[in-house]
């Protein structure tokens, strides 16, 4: 048994009004679009209670047949503002990381700056070996994409 812990912060800027970001986050529909694994993952289960005791569960599995599932429950929602939730990451049915992540949306002139800071626990020799870091990089790009479609 052991723990390895790591934190990171990741800084975004869009070109649309706060409200729409903070939507893409809150709405199931408008997630979707962006919080995927790569190309070739295959969703199995989506749910999301956007709400304070809420929880949201993304579960997929890649083209390899690895199985990744996140499990999260919201602990803090501050429209347009904040969302404050922590998760547990699985891969193959097994527990690799509890996290604790917060997103804060600020206005840039007309767009969006979110910041994204995350403090992890990487369980039982699973070295991240900044894997999350990438990883959520690529789910903030995702987003940003999601933001130009039409």
């Amino acid at each position: 048994m052991s723990v390895q812990h790591g934190s990171f912060t990741i800084r975004r800027e869009y070109g649309v009004p706060v409200a729409i970001v903070f939507k893409a986050w809150a709405d199931k529909d408008a997630k979707a679009k962006w919080f995927a694994g790569p190309a070739g993952w295959k969703e199995i289960v989506r749910e999301q209670d956007f709400r304070v005791g809420g929880r949201e569960r993304t579960k997929g599995v890649f083209p390899d047949g690895r199985e990744s599932d996140f499990r999260c429950e919201y602990r803090d929602i501050v429209e347009n503002e904040r969302i404050v939730y922590v998760y547990d990451m699985y891969v193959d049915g097994r527990k690799i990381s509890v996290s604790l992540a917060t997103v804060v949306f600020g206005k840039v002139g007309n767009g969006t700056r979110l910041v994204v800071t995350e403090h992890g626990a990487f369980l039982d020799g699973y070295d991240d070996a900044g894997g999350r870091e990438q990883g959520t990089g690529f789910l903030l790009d995702q987003l940003g994409k999601s933001l130009q479609a039409p």
